[in-house]
């Protein structure tokens, strides 16, 4: 099988199979991701097939200009999956926003079930999240993703060295890099 970072190269070397290899790879679990974190009120406006263009559109026009690289191994599903989030907020906001608001258009029924629906939601987008987190954790060495577990468990900077039995610097540090690789991956889906 090809690697995305072989099919990546050949896109931007202009080769449009390439394109094509990638959006059948990964279209569906997109499509997927973007219908079961969209609630039914925006649904009903906004396609999950559309969110999914949006992020193909986003991806291969900054795959164009250089902007992404990956590694031999590594899959591009982390950044497809960050831009679809990503996406999908920007259409529940846009829909949600003053007189567009969905939600005042909404009433009833349909309103009851939405309200449950955003609870389901919720936990989907939590799953979501600590999944791409276990990804981001699990080529770090034991010692930096215990440190970051710790942080995510609400523990102190100060704590956290004790407990490790390292400087609260060195501590700050491995969880600056963290916040950096997150944010990375955050803009790039931008």
């Amino acid at each position: 099988m090809t690697t995305d970072a072989s099919l990546l190269r050949r896109f931007q070397t202009g080769e449009q199979s390439a394109a094509t290899e990638l959006y059948r790879r990964y279209a569906d679990r997109l499509l997927r991701m973007a219908a079961a974190q969209t609630s039914p009120d925006v649904a009903a406006r906004a396609d999950a097939e559309d969110i999914v263009q949006s992020v193909f559109r986003t991806f291969f026009r900054r795959a164009a200009l250089g902007e992404y690289e990956l590694p031999d191994g590594d899959e591009l599903w982390k950044l497809f999956l960050v831009i679809g989030l990503n996406k999908v907020r920007a259409v529940a906001g846009h829909h949600k926003a003053a007189k567009r608001d969905v939600r005042q258009t909404t009433g009833g029924e349909t309103f009851e079930r939405a309200a449950e629906r955003q609870a389901d939601d919720d936990e989907v987008g939590l799953n979501l999240l600590r999944m791409t987190i276990d990804e981001l954790l699990a080529p770090l060495p034991t010692g930096h993703r215990q440190i970051i577990e710790l942080r995510i468990a609400g523990h102190e900077v100060t704590d956290i060295a004790a407990q490790v039995g390292r400087a609260k610097r060195s501590v700050e540090r491995i969880l600056q890099e963290f916040r950096g690789r997150l944010h990375t991956l955050i803009r790039e889906a931008d």
